[in-house]
């Protein structure tokens, strides 16, 4: 059956208000409650939806704001243009400048050096028995550097390494070598212009090992048995000169005995004394000899007339024997003379020198490097590219700076060109240094700087970017007289300068034509 309206069921606003959480409207007949209802419902719409109101609210400031900024800030912005940037200035200084070449440099001892022995002449194992140094130990002239097989290893002045065995009767450089050496550490060793190893050479080598407490090395197996036996056979031969001589007097009635015995006597002295010249002063020996042949010439004339050739022929005989005994006993004397053996001796220039390593041990066999020492003043060693090396001479001063801060001089040793296109050697040689300094620095690589210029005392300079070319090639500078924030605006006028040293970026600059002083300012940038 169809529904009229007054039966259809609540009504479309009464929807509406239930959706948004109110009572439906009340009749028209309900009178003055009906006001306070509507009020009442619009509260609970606005609690029941407080997120949504707040999100609504902060939309509308954002929107605002975006409007006024668009409206007022952005229009600003446009209206007011970016200020002009001022003049880019450097004061004018004032003192003195220097140019420097600047380098890296290694510090260590100057010309290290591996140190080896030769052993070839020890017999037996070369082993180290003792005198091992400590590493910072320094060797001088009369140090025992090692002991091997209980001998010394004796540090000499010396560029020469030790090759051989140095005895009586050997010659060349090594020799005159060791005569420098001796006469270096105050012992005498004969005439330092001959390279000839004599009797004053072996006597100055048996002082030399007193002087560091060792007993001279040995004779060799043999030698004192030989020296001894050949004095026994100079023993002989002049017994049986005498009894020659005894026999050929008998045979002659005619000389004098006294006379005789004189010539003989002569004869015999001569014959000792060529004997010994041979080994010691071979250029007396002709003189000698010809002394000899007078002698017994003389003795040939006491006896003219008598014929004793049978008992002459036996003296001249015995007489040949004491001459080879004695040429014997001299061969003989000279090895058992003090000598000197490679393995003894260790030759170093410049001493004194320190330890840097040791390689030797105690009671092991010696192989190979027993040391490494160096020179015991510290040294710098560095580079520098030819076109800077080319501006540094021997002996000019140097600085650098030490790990605490502190600063030291040093100079110039030595200027290496080397081969083409690489750096080239600079060596430098510090100021003194105190222990704990060199223990600061060394191993260390340090920047050293170099004087290489300078200007006669103090003078103007500006920064290399405040000169200009003028239109007649004329170095200038601007000053500003006024305000550098001005810009363009700001007042300035040009110097017409002489520019000397560059260095560090700066140059000396003397006024031509206009004033400049101190704390000016000029333009290095617009």
């Amino acid at each position: 059956m169809p529904v009229h309206d007054d039966e259809a069921g609540p009504s479309a606003d009464t929807e509406v208000h239930g959706i948004l959480g109110l009572d439906p409207e009340p009749d028209e007949g309900t009178g003055a409650g009906s006001d306070t209802s509507r009020v009442a419902g619009w509260g609970r719409v606005f609690r029941g939806n407080r997120t949504l109101w707040i999100v609504a609210g902060v939309a509308v400031v954002a929107l605002v704001s975006g409007l006024l900024v668009g409206t007022f800030v952005i229009a600003r912005s446009d209206a007011d243009a970016a200020p002009e940037p001022g003049l880019v200035t450097v004061p004018v200084e004032y003192g003195q400048l220097t140019n420097d070449v600047t380098i890296r440099a290694d510090v260590g001892y100057a010309d290290a050096v591996d140190v080896t022995i030769d052993t070839s002449s020890v017999s037996g194992p070369a082993v180290v028995t003792g005198q091992v140094p400590a590493v910072g130990a320094q060797l001088t002239p009369l140090s025992v550097a090692l002991e091997i097989a209980g001998r010394p290893v004796i540090v000499l002045p010396g560029e020469l390494p030790a090759y051989r065995t140095l005895r009586f009767g050997v010659s060349g450089p090594d020799v005159a070598q060791l005569k420098h050496a001796l006469a270096a550490v105050g012992i005498d060793p004969g005439d330092l212009g001959s390279a000839q190893f004599d009797q004053a050479t072996a006597d100055a080598v048996a002082q030399l090992y007193a002087a560091v407490g060792y007993p001279a090395p040995p004779s060799p197996e043999g030698a004192d048995e030989s020296y001894r036996a050949a004095q026994e056979g100079v023993r002989s031969a002049e017994d049986a000169l005498a009894s020659a001589n005894q026999q050929l007097a008998k045979a002659g009635s005619g000389p004098d005995p006294v006379e005789v015995l004189e010539v003989d006597n002569r004869i015999a002295s001569l014959q000792r004394q060529i004997a010994k010249a041979r080994a010691e002063a071979p250029d007396t020996v002709p003189d000698l000899e010809g002394e000899l042949a007078v002698a017994r010439l003389q003795r040939e004339q006491l006896f003219a007339g008598v014929d004793t050739s049978a008992e002459r022929s036996m003296v001249d005989s015995a007489q040949g024997q004491v001459t080879a005994a004695y040429e014997a006993l001299e061969r003989a004397r000279q090895e058992v003379q003090p000598y000197l053996p490679s393995s003894e001796v260790l030759f170093l220039t410049q001493l004194p020198r320190r330890v840097d390593d040791v390689k030797a041990v105690r009671g092991n066999v010696l192989e190979g490097v027993a040391m490494t020492v160096s020179g015991a003043a510290v040294r710098l060693t560095g580079a520098a590219a030819e076109a800077d090396a080319r501006l540094l001479t021997v002996g000019s001063p140097a600085r650098f700076e030490l790990p605490d801060g502190a600063e030291v001089g040093a100079k110039i040793t030595e200027v290496t060109a080397q081969e083409e296109g690489e750096r080239w050697l600079i060596a430098l040689e510090p100021d003194p240094l105190t222990p704990e300094q060199v223990s600061q620095v060394q191993g260390s690589n340090v920047r050293v700087r170099i004087g290489v210029g300078s200007t006669e005392g103090e003078v103007l300079s500006v920064p290399l970017a405040a000169l200009s070319a003028g239109p007649g090639g004329e170095s200038r500078v601007e000053v500003v007289e006024g305000d550098p924030r001005e810009g363009a605006a700001a007042k300035t006028r040009l110097v017409v300068v002489e520019p000397g040293l560059a260095a560090h970026g700066a140059v000396e600059v003397a006024p031509v034509e206009g004033e400049l002083a101190e704390g000016d300012l000029v333009v290095v940038g617009r």
